[in-house]
């Protein structure tokens, strides 16, 4: 099962449904039990990150939060990615893809089974986090000047 799939799942499992439509204005949307995927995104990837950050609107998210004027709706935008970004990556996916000899973010990403925009998106906000770096298990992951992670002995 890819990573797209077992989101399908869990999402169907909170007793949500999805339908991939044809959307005009954003690549998903969810509207009380009901999650709307673009159709038209070109890859199963892109269309797993996507769903990522709806189920980020349901677990963190309230309302009607299209309006970006307006600051608490950017805030729920913006914990709603987080979330997506802690499901989807995550320290210990960092972690797990240097396991794994990824070389370059290009394999971590496939590893990971995200975009390397959405993995360069949370590592650019694990940076804003943690700052230059932090422990995780017996690792350092780093993310100043260069990031990479190191295994502690």
């Amino acid at each position: 099962m890819n990573k797209y799939e077992e989101l399908i799942q869990e999402t169907t499992d909170l007793g949500l449904t999805i339908k991939e439509k044809p959307l005009k204005a954003s690549d998903g949307r969810i509207k009380r039990n009901r999650v709307a995927i673009r159709s038209t995104i070109p890859t199963t990837t892109q269309k797993t990150c996507v769903l990522a950050e709806e189920l980020g609107h349901y677990h963190t998210s309230y309302g009607n939060i299209i309006d970006f004027n307006q600051v608490s709706n950017r805030k729920q935008e913006q914990r709603a990615r987080l979330w997506a970004y802690n499901k989807m990556v995550g320290l210990m996916g960092l972690v797990k893809a240097y396991e794994k000899s990824c070389q370059n973010l290009s394999e971590m990403a496939d590893y990971l089974g995200v975009t390397e925009e959405f993995l360069n998106d949370a590592i650019n906000y694990y940076a804003t986090k943690y700052g230059t770096h932090t422990t995780v298990d017996n690792y350092i992951v780093f993310f100043a000047p260069n990031f990479g992670v190191l295994k502690l002995m």
